[in-house]
């Protein structure tokens, strides 16, 4: 891996700018050239509109694209057809225009169980994320990207891998994800036996 470029939201742009992130340690691990494009409460259209082209232009061979937390958070109906359109479109896009990159994905945590949510919206965030979920499982296969399942991941009932908000990843929660796209990485890697 030579050029690795992290696209999405806070989860991979991280909330305090003077502290590591899990695609700093992936790049440090990796030794690879590293550009982070996510940006804090960024949808998944604006990942489509704001960081596509500018990932495309860095020509890379790895790329970590994590978003569809923010389309659930900041709407009452999130449309789960249209981010999987909008998701499809761009792991086409990154393999059409860079044949031989390697793409990973990851579905969310559960990021009700920390959150101080009402009833109702507990129930709905909980509704919403799960069909998000389903649908980038399914467009990750259909693209033949590498997911990282981070929904039923034991480290993810740890409260101590989220932040004080309950919402985004703390240091130990950054370092956890780091180790665990690295690990899925190695195994996609990995050579197989003749």
């Amino acid at each position: 891996m030579t050029t690795y470029v992290a696209m999405g939201d806070s989860f991979t742009a991280g909330i305090d700018p003077s502290a590591p992130r899990w695609p700093d340690e992936l790049a440090r691990s990796l030794g690879a050239h590293y550009v982070n494009l996510a940006e804090a409460g960024a949808t998944s259209k604006q990942v489509e509109e704001d960081q596509l082209e500018r990932a495309l232009a860095l020509k890379p061979d790895l790329v970590t694209l994590v978003c569809g937390a923010n389309d659930v958070l900041y709407s009452t109906r999130p449309d789960e057809e249209e981010y999987a359109a909008r998701l499809s479109r761009m792991f086409d896009r990154l393999r059409r225009e860079q044949p031989h990159v390697m793409i990973l994905t990851a579905t969310y945590p559960d990021i009700t169980q920390f959150l101080d949510l009402r009833p109702r919206s507990r129930s709905r965030v909980e509704r919403g994320m799960s069909r998000f979920n389903a649908a980038c499982r399914a467009v990750a296969r259909r693209h033949h990207v590498v997911l990282l399942e981070s929904f039923d991941h034991p480290e993810t009932k740890n409260r101590s891998t989220f932040a004080a908000d309950g919402f985004h990843p703390s240091a130990e929660g950054h370092r956890a994800a780091a180790r665990e796209f690295l690990r899925v990485l190695r195994n996609r890697l990995r050579p197989t036996a003749a």
